[in-house]
């Protein structure tokens, strides 16, 4: 089964560890979420998992389809189908959406291939519209002076047209408020089907009432020490995270 495999993962910055043996599978046409109290290693798997150089991987494999990403650069990383959504998008003064866009694709092209702007931009269109995205939209220079709410409906788009393999949606809920939380979870429901694997990184249940995964991973210590259905996350919501610390120390349930 094609899957997005991360085996005993050990993740460092600065030298300090973070993640310790961490493992996940998730297979494709599956939506993953991934919740935890803050530091326990959340954001660092997403940030380690995208390449991003000041997170030191020392051991473990991450495999996209069987193929091992880890030393890959962060471009080759996007080109092998794994999309990143981040916390806080970066601000692209100057570069349109579309443009941009379009240039994450033209980079994905084989040598030779031409670019058919005419066949991009309905893509494009239709994208907005299942995404119930105004199309003036594509005009606005990438994340310049947008909400919160703008920015993540600006990432989904990204990832509608790109088109990935999987996604990893790093705290896709955080800054937003309910309208805009629900706005963003519409389009990611959208978007599943069976040639998506997606993992959800989140703190609260609230954001999993809209995209309601197939199974919820619970963090702690830098490992996964409990798995189960959408009804691990109400447990969460109303216990909260102390009731786990003694399992961090024995392994995932």
């Amino acid at each position: 089964m094609s899957s997005l495999e991360i085996r005993n993962l050990n993740v460092e910055i600065d030298g300090t560890p973070i993640l310790k043996d961490f493992s996940l599978s998730i297979p494709k046409g599956e939506v993953h979420a991934l919740m935890g109290p803050n530091g326990t290693g959340k954001s660092t798997l997403a940030k380690a998992l995208a390449g991003h150089e000041d997170y030191e991987i020392t051991s473990g494999e991450v495999l996209l389809d069987g193929v091992n990403i880890i030393g890959m650069e962060p471009d080759e990383i996007a080109r092998s189908g794994l999309f990143m959504a981040f916390q806080y998008p970066s601000e692209i003064p100057g570069v349109t959406i579309a443009n941009f866009i379009r240039a994450a694709l033209t980079a994905r092209m084989e040598e030779g291939e031409k670019f058919n702007a005419p066949a991009y931009y309905k893509d494009l269109y239709e994208k907005m519209d299942l995404l119930e995205i105004d199309r003036g939209f594509t005009s606005r220079s990438v994340n310049e002076g947008f909400s919160g709410g703008e920015k993540k409906r600006c990432e989904i788009l990204q990832m509608a047209m790109l088109k990935p393999s999987y996604a990893v949606l790093d705290e896709t809920d955080s800054g937003l408020d309910i309208d805009a939380l629900r706005v963003v979870a519409e389009g990611v429901n959208k978007m599943r089907g069976p040639e998506l694997g997606a993992l959800v990184i989140t703190h609260y249940q609230r954001l999993l009432n809209y995209i309601v995964p197939d199974k919820v991973h619970v963090m702690h210590g830098g490992r996964i020490v409990r798995t189960g259905g959408p009804e691990l996350a109400e447990e969460l919501e109303e216990k909260g995270y102390d009731w786990l610390k003694e399992e961090a120390t024995v392994g995932p349930a």
